[in-house]
């Protein structure tokens, strides 16, 4: 009995993996990331005047980067992989304090309950592994 418990917690395992994997993959040719076909290293650098406000939370805000941040807006997902760039954690920034730019700018249509990252799947797939392990060693 002991043997097929341990083939089953491999198998859902295994799976929970590959559907991991897939989750992020578009099999279209026509997939080029959060940005779309623009390089979100550079996406980062067009966000150079809100550095210092980015950094701490009393800086002021400039006119020109609340412009800038709000048309990064209108797409969260570009905006979110810019806030983990390397260009972005190169240049100090604080993304706890960067978030709160659009609010310091005043703009009013702002992403409500967006969550950058997919953390998500990946506890999804510790919680799974965990209860099999469980399972395995209380049976």
């Amino acid at each position: 009995m002991e043997t097929p418990v341990k083939y089953m917690c491999i198998l859902v395992f295994v799976v929970s993996m590959t559907i991991a994997g897939f989750n992020g993959v578009d099999g279209t040719s026509n997939y080029y990331g959060p940005c779309g076909k623009h390089d979100i290293e550079k996406e980062a650098e067009k966000l150079a005047p809100c550095t210092y406000a980015a950094k701490y939370f009393r800086a002021p805000v400039s006119e020109r980067c609340c412009t800038i941040m709000e048309k990064k807006l209108n797409n969260p997902s570009c905006l979110c992989a810019i806030l983990q760039s390397r260009t972005v954690y190169n240049a100090g920034v604080r993304p706890e304090v960067a978030v709160t730019i659009p609010k310091r700018c005043n703009i009013a249509v702002r992403p409500v309950g967006h969550k950058c990252g997919g953390t998500f799947c990946m506890i999804f797939i510790a919680a799974v592994f965990i209860i099999l392990l469980l399972t395995y060693n209380a049976g």
